[in-house]
């Protein structure tokens, strides 16, 4: 009886030790994947669909836990999709934010728990951001101001469709534009107004336009989205040979319009890259590596003669 229970005993302690070994094991697994959180400011639009699928497809190559949430373009809901990421407990959260000075809140809430943050494609106003991810606005205005220019010889009627000016990338595209154009004497700025980086408002916005100016040489609008909508309200109207548009991100539709010969250019910023730049550098914050506090792609202009050369994925 007594070498039965010795006998018993070592077996029971045998299967203890090799579950305790499993268990060890399946946790250590779980605590080499990292988590990051990616709070969207919206997924209802073509350029912030490939930034998310950028972020996505590059974290399922590093095996890391995504956990996405959409805005849908409304701080108060971006305030709350963070909070929500972060009873996670996310090692990282990647911020696109819906607003600049709004975002600065949801930095610092992150900063309050210890979550590093990087920001996407539009930067935070405040609080601590370890890297900012995106294109230099500021050029791409310069170069959609310089395109204009060159294309009108100096001279003509032009239009500028703007973006969100609450973000820093609706600003300096705007910044940058006006600051090409201004002092030049033979080019007037008949109408600049916001449709909000959106398709159907920059549609409205253009048809109000056409019909307060018999003259309109030229066109810019500061993303892709926006440009769609205007080169619909420009094509209804009977005037798509009389201006030249041009506008900013190359998103397919865009890229597509050149090619038809509708859209004169865009400026390539492709979003996919920004996604898979910031899951890269999630993975150097996280593992203790150096990284530089501003990443800036490059970005391209593209026109007829460059279209099919683009990359964007």
């Amino acid at each position: 009886m007594k070498k039965f229970m010795i006998l018993s005993m070592a077996i029971f302690l045998g299967v203890l030790l090799a579950a305790c070994g499993n268990a060890s094991n399946s946790d250590a697994d779980g605590e080499g994947k990292m988590k990051v959180g990616l709070a969207m400011n919206t997924l209802n639009n073509p350029f912030f669909v490939d930034l998310k699928e950028g972020a996505e497809d590059t974290a399922k190559e590093e095996g890391i836990e995504l956990i996405i949430t959409d805005s849908q373009g409304d701080p108060s809901k971006q305030l709350s999709d963070v909070e929500n990421i972060l009873q996670k407990n996310p090692d990282l959260l990647i911020l696109n934010p819906v607003d600049s000075d709004a975002a600065a809140q949801i930095v610092l809430i992150a900063n309050e728990q210890n979550v590093p943050v990087i920001t996407v494609d539009r930067q935070a106003a405040g609080g601590e951001v370890v890297s900012h991810i995106g294109f230099d606005a500021l050029k791409s205005g310069n170069i959609a101001g310089t395109f204009v220019a060159e294309a009108l010889g100096g001279k003509g009627k032009v239009v500028e469709i703007q973006g969100i000016l609450g973000t820093n990338v609706g600003r300096d595209r705007s910044q940058g534009f006006n600051d090409h154009l201004k002092g030049m004497d033979g080019i007037e700025i008949v109408a600049s107004q916001s449709a909000n980086f959106d398709r159907g408002e920059a549609l409205q916005v253009m048809e109000d336009i056409l019909q307060a100016n018999a003259e309109i040489d030229a066109v810019y609008a500061a993303n892709d989205e926006m440009v769609m909508g205007a080169l619909s309200a420009i094509e209804a109207a009977g005037r798509l040979d009389e201006i030249i548009v041009i506008g900013t991100d190359a998103i397919d539709p865009a890229l597509d319009a050149i090619r038809e010969s509708k859209l004169e250019a865009t400026i390539a910023e492709p979003p996919f890259f920004l996604g898979r730049e910031a899951i890269h550098t999630a993975i150097k914050i996280l593992d203790d590596e150096e990284v530089e506090e501003m990443v800036t792609l490059e970005n391209t202009l593209v026109t007829e003669e460059n279209v099919d050369e683009i990359k964007t994925r």
